[in-house]
């Protein structure tokens, strides 16, 4: 088939491309001033917010599975830049949604959603998230997400525009970016034996490593029909705290220096808990995550270890 990933340059991008590329046509889309970081694949250059540009492309394309993973992503940084990120985030997803409603051959829209959506919740409700948990954004990026939610239901409604919705858990196992928590840990442990420098530790989070990111990506494509017009958590349910996440590194690297709590400011409107089940999707389409949190962050040190620590 062929397939239009936005961001194609990120993380999972980058990785999701790969993957399909060996079955499928793939075409990406990075920003005008972007250079591609994968080959073998059709690039396109535009910024989402393009009307015209974005309408010619998928026109010249006519992609029958569209991916939409192009978005800011840092949450903290939509505190303090929120007009920046409800523009690219919201706007650009409705353009691109609407140039994609005039794609007669498109089968399918999977819109990258995120866990963040859920926002704050009552301590009552501390337990995992499905589909039917209540969404109460806390952040500008979540707030955004949401919006897109609910314009793609209204498109499903009033055009039968074919999507779904991946609520994503914080993924993990990047090799070419250390701002994010898992890499963030490993790499701090790697270069300082002494003592490193973390926020704080009361969070709890969910963690998902890439290769079973991409089958789940993988799957929805084999099963268009079962996966149109659903909403799906990806799980697991597999909660720690960051405290605890730290912790289980530093075993696993033998690392015994000093942690350094409550270096960074909290950040506004935090979230404290985020969890998820994927039980819907196991039943619906079968998929579950094949690598435990103990394997992925073995596999992510040992690729970090080669970068870092060279013999």
């Amino acid at each position: 088939m062929r397939i239009f990933i936005t961001g194609v340059n990120g993380f999972i991008g980058q990785a999701l491309a790969k993957r399909l590329n060996k079955e499928h046509l793939v075409f990406g889309l990075i920003m005008p001033n972007e250079k591609p970081k994968i080959s073998n694949i059709t690039i396109k250059k535009s910024d989402l917010l393009n009307f015209n540009l974005i309408d010619q492309i998928i026109q010249k394309i006519k992609p029958e599975v569209i991916i939409h993973l192009a978005a800011r992503t840092e949450v903290e940084k939509s505190f303090y830049e929120p007009v920046s990120f409800s523009t690219i985030n919201y706007s650009g997803t409705v353009n691109l949604i609407e140039q994609a409603c005039k794609d007669k051959d498109l089968k399918l829209f999977i819109f990258a959603s995120t866990m963040e959506t859920y926002g704050w919740q009552s301590l009552d409700n501390w337990k995992p998230f499905d589909e039917n948990t209540p969404q109460n954004p806390n952040a500008p990026y979540a707030v955004a997400k949401v919006g897109c939610e609910y314009y793609l239901k209204y498109a499903g409604r009033a055009y039968k525009f074919p999507y779904t919705i991946l609520r994503q858990t914080n993924t993990y196992g990047r090799k070419d970016n250390d701002f994010f928590v898992v890499e963030q840990i490993i790499t701090q442990m790697l270069k300082n034996k002494k003592e490193i420098n973390l926020g704080y530790n009361e969070p709890y989070r969910n963690f998902l490593y890439i290769d079973d990111l991409i089958d789940v990506y993988e799957t929805i494509i084999n099963n268009i029909d079962k996966a149109r017009g659903e909403i799906f958590c990806l799980g697991p349910d597999n909660a720690l705290s960051i405290e605890d996440l730290v912790i289980k590194i530093a075993k696993k690297l033998n690392w015994h220096g000093k942690m350094n709590w409550n270096t960074k400011p909290a950040r506004i409107g935090e979230v404290y808990y985020l969890n998820s089940t994927n039980k819907k999707i196991k039943k619906v389409l079968g998929w579950q995550p094949k690598i435990d949190l103990d394997k992925g962050l073995e596999q992510t040190i040992k690729y970090w270890k080669k970068i870092l620590c060279p013999k």
